[in-house]
């Protein structure tokens, strides 16, 4: 994943220095310094604790996988852990971590732990989205929430680009659902049931970032005032990311609720004709067998006698056919 990567954001462009001079960076006037760790190791851990003066539960936190998004205030630092997906075989979503420490001076990212089947590429989607628009000369952060503001811009993104993917995947499945399509009703239900799981996952991560961030806008505590509108807007990207995937996996779930309701009725109605060829063949069946062992005992077949029995046997097929139809079972 590549190694630490320290970056000085001034009005004339982006400066990249080495993880040693952090320090002298930080004692400079106006300074907006960005420390991009693609993995929490030892030197991370070094320059988070001994340089930045990271509180020991965000080291912690920095450290191991955190499964669901939090938001720790402590003196002069925030950390902030939000997910962000990465889809895997079988309609699994990965939830890529992305954490972040926002203090007065600088920016810290951290990425990961990772799933070992995940790109270690994937958990720097975002940052390197960040990094490409800051050499391009295209964002000029003048605060360390402006850079935090525009990292999770980048994320929310992701998921709503997800969210198209996923709605295409749909708009194919109904289409089929709607054009008659059966199959094989268990690997159909599988494409439906993963692109459901898709949609809820990510419905998941924008309403627990939404949550994350409103706590942030609750508090007030560490965003200086100017910057407090890009927090209710980040709050406003992400309910719309979870408003986006609950609409789509209604949608999906009317599909779904169709398809099953087909399937059925085909069933029911397969039941019912074996019920009524069940209730044709049963008289007939005990007839025959009456007939056959209990009555006429012959060492030939007796012509009148079987066609007599044939007559009976389709009288009282065409009785209950007739009854049945009537009844309005076939």
């Amino acid at each position: 994943m590549g190694g630490i990567q320290v970056q000085l954001l001034t009005d004339k462009g982006v400066e990249t220095h080495p993880v040693s001079a952090v320090e002298a960076l930080l004692a400079r006037d106006a300074a907006l310094i960005w420390v991009d760790i693609p993995e929490c190791g030892e030197e991370a851990v070094a320059l988070l604790t001994d340089v930045l003066g990271c509180h020991p539960l965000a080291v912690r936190d920095c450290l191991q996988r955190n499964r669901v998004p939090r938001v720790r205030v402590y003196p002069h630092q925030q950390l902030v852990i939000l997910h962000g997906p990465e889809r895997g075989p079988s309609g699994h979503v990965h939830y890529i971590e992305l954490d972040q420490i926002i203090g007065d001076k600088y920016v810290v990212t951290v990425h990961g732990p990772l799933n070992p089947s995940v790109d270690p590429g994937v958990a720097l989607r975002e940052t390197e989205a960040v990094r490409r628009r800051l050499e391009a000369g295209r964002l000029r952060p003048g605060t360390p929430h402006e850079l935090s503001y525009a990292i999770t811009t980048a994320l929310a993104h992701t998921l709503e680009t997800l969210i198209e993917e996923l709605t295409r995947e749909v708009w194919q499945l109904e289409q089929r659902v709607t054009g008659g399509h059966m199959g094989n009703p268990e690997e159909f239900l599988e494409e439906l049931f993963q692109a459901r799981h898709g949609l809820l996952a990510v419905r998941t991560m924008g309403a627990l970032g939404a949550e994350v961030y409103g706590r942030i806008a609750a508090l007030g505590k560490g965003v200086p005032e100017n910057d407090l509108p890009l927090v209710a807007d980040v709050v406003d990207q992400l309910a719309r990311i979870r408003a986006l995937a609950d609409g789509e996996r209604e949608y999906l779930q009317g599909v779904i609720e169709f398809y099953r309701a087909r399937a059925e009725t085909k069933m029911t109605i397969a039941a019912e004709r074996l019920a009524v060829i069940a209730v044709v063949t049963l008289p007939i069946t005990a007839l025959s067998s009456i007939y056959g062992m209990n009555i006429i005992v012959n060492d030939h077949t007796r012509i009148p006698q079987l066609l007599a029995v044939l007559t009976v046997m389709a009288i009282m097929s065409t009785l209950l056919l007739t009854w049945a139809k009537r009844r309005g079972w076939w």
